[in-house]
């Protein structure tokens, strides 16, 4: 629903900045605990990086490229989009292969199950087998015992301080190495390693720079297979909002705060950039670490509390260029299934990165990404018949688009529209060297850059995951979901990681610390069904 000062109640209890994962879950527990919540979303549209926006007669999600986990009844993510959509929510499974990886000329299926992941994989590199065995043990237990690291995000902040400072001894030494590091004391082969590594683009850094732990996580979460939600991305928000509503909150678009309200260090509303103010007695930050302390709160609280000396020593994620792609004929008809297809040039994945960035991405690109949305959706052909849409997404830099930054978005002139149709043309070569088929039914595409990123998520550096998922973030224990000012928290995935599931679990967290440690044994038998 557009924000009109007519629809804004006076009783809230709790105010959600941002409607991404995170805050819709944060929101959806608290209005099943009793709680009248008001979330503000900046955006057109509710979700975050879950929405799904049309355009020439075809729709495409911007960031829920496949979930893991969620088509298990039983798994715990799947029962937290059971609880906050009330069972509204509906899933479909994928292909058995999730992933295909291809590195040059060679690809490797990643299967979904445990032995079909490990043949797949032994299949390829028999001499391997034991590396492989042991390593997808390793990702199972520092996967499982990762409640062990976060354990602090529950907690009050002074007692988060203490535990953090013995929580090295209470982990594997696996969580503060990086994944290179980890995987190149399994084995020499460098190929397995580019093989194993294959999905980092799913949180943002490459082998020798992004953190095991977060690695671990992902690979686990896609082990038993992914899924992809019923009526495409945008169905999320679309059906845990009416959880928000129906316990007299609401979801308010075209809503950007500009500044939370502070009393006597404690929050007690914001101001929109209309000039409207909304009070509650507690609010909660979903639009990341770096934007709440750089766009929320003013100059004196960030001095304060050296909440700015703190950002500024932190690293965002990278941005992206992602083109949308429209084509004539169905999923059938085109030949298309839901396999991901991820394609690198070679192996050594930190050396192709480095040369792309020193090129200013004139280099080759050092990773691809192609989805396939309209053919994992089981509703897609009643929506669009006769229509199927593809995603190709890689790396970028805010750096290399300095020169449009401050322009209108789509009024970028004709030098900015002449670089966006050369990458353009570069990844649907890519597209069309795997799946040739698609090049005559080619009806429509668009380039997104990181400034498209910028406009519509407000971030400063046109990023999509947040905080870099590297050893420094994961060491870094000064982002909690309390913060210094009180009844002001975070939430989303720079609580906890990257991802749907990473953001969501974020949301859970912060959700139990505002209830507090007695209460919030409230929130862990909601989501235990029982």
């Amino acid at each position: 629903m557009v924000l009109q000062q007519k629809n804004v109640k006076a009783d809230y209890d709790v105010i959600v900045i941002g409607s991404g994962i995170g805050g819709l879950v944060n929101a959806a527990l608290l209005s099943l605990s009793g709680k009248k919540v008001c979330v503000l979303e900046q955006h057109y549209t509710a979700g975050g990086f879950t929405h799904a926006y049309q355009r020439k007669g075809y729709e495409w999600d911007v960031g829920v490229h496949y979930i893991g986990e969620v088509h298990r009844e039983h798994a715990p993510l799947r029962r937290i989009f059971d609880v906050v959509s009330e069972n509204r929510l509906k899933w479909q499974a994928m292909d058995p292969v999730y992933d295909r990886i291809f590195i040059g000329n060679e690809s490797y299926d990643l299967i979904a199950g445990t032995e079909n992941f490990i043949e797949s994989l032994v299949e390829k590199f028999p001499e391997e087998k034991q590396a492989i065995i042991e390593y997808v043990h390793l990702v199972r237990d520092v996967s499982y015992r990762s409640n062990k690291y976060f354990a602090a995000q529950a907690m009050p902040k002074w007692l988060a301080k203490a535990y953090n400072k013995v929580r090295p001894k209470m982990v594997r030494k696996e969580y503060f190495q990086t994944t290179y590091e980890v995987l190149s004391r399994l084995t020499d082969n460098q190929q397995l390693i580019g093989v194993l590594t294959g999905q980092w683009g799913d949180y943002g850094l490459p082998p020798k720079q992004s953190s095991f732990l977060m690695h671990a996580l992902l690979v686990k979460h896609y082990l038993n297979g992914a899924a992809y939600p019923v009526g495409g991305a945008s169905s999320i928000a679309r059906e845990i909002i009416p959880t928000i509503t129906q316990s007299g909150g609401d979801v308010f678009t075209d809503a950007k705060v500009e500044q939370l309200l502070i009393e006597n260090n404690h929050a007690v509303g914001v101001k929109l950039a209309n000039g409207l103010e909304i009070k509650a007695g507690q609010v909660v930050s979903n639009i990341g670490y770096l934007n709440t302390v750089r766009k929320l709160l003013p100059e004196s609280v960030q001095s304060q509390f050296k909440l700015r000396e703190q950002a500024d020593k932190m690293k965002s994620s990278g941005g992206s260029l992602c083109l949308y792609a429209g084509f004539k004929g169905s999923a059938k008809e085109l030949g298309l299934d839901t396999t991901n297809l991820w394609i690198y040039p070679s192996a050594d994945h930190d050396f192709t990165v480095s040369e792309y960035e020193k090129s200013c991405g004139e280099d080759n690109f050092p990773i691809v990404y192609i989805s396939f949305p309209s053919s994992k959706d089981p509703e897609w052909d009643e929506r669009y018949p006769g229509k199927s849409t593809v995603e190709i997404v890689t790396l970028s830099n805010m750096k290399w688009f300095e020169q449009w930054q401050g322009s209108e978005w789509n009024k970028r002139g004709d030098e900015y529209e002449a670089l966006k149709e050369k990458l353009s043309q570069r990844l649907l070569d890519v597209l069309f060297k795997h799946r040739p088929q698609l090049k005559g039914a080619l009806d429509y595409y668009e380039l997104s850059t990181p400034l498209s990123t910028e406009f519509y998520q407000l971030n400063d550096n046109g990023e999509i995951y947040g905080l870099e998922h590297s050893l420094e973030r994961f060491k870094n224990s000064s982002v909690h979901t309390e913060t210094p000012i009180r009844n002001f928290y975070l939430t989303g995935a720079d609580v906890i990681t990257a991802g749907v599931g990473g953001a969501a679990m974020g949301g859970v967290i912060t959700t139990m610390r505002m209830m507090g440690m007695k209460k919030a044994n409230s929130i862990q038998t909601l989501l235990r069904g029982k």
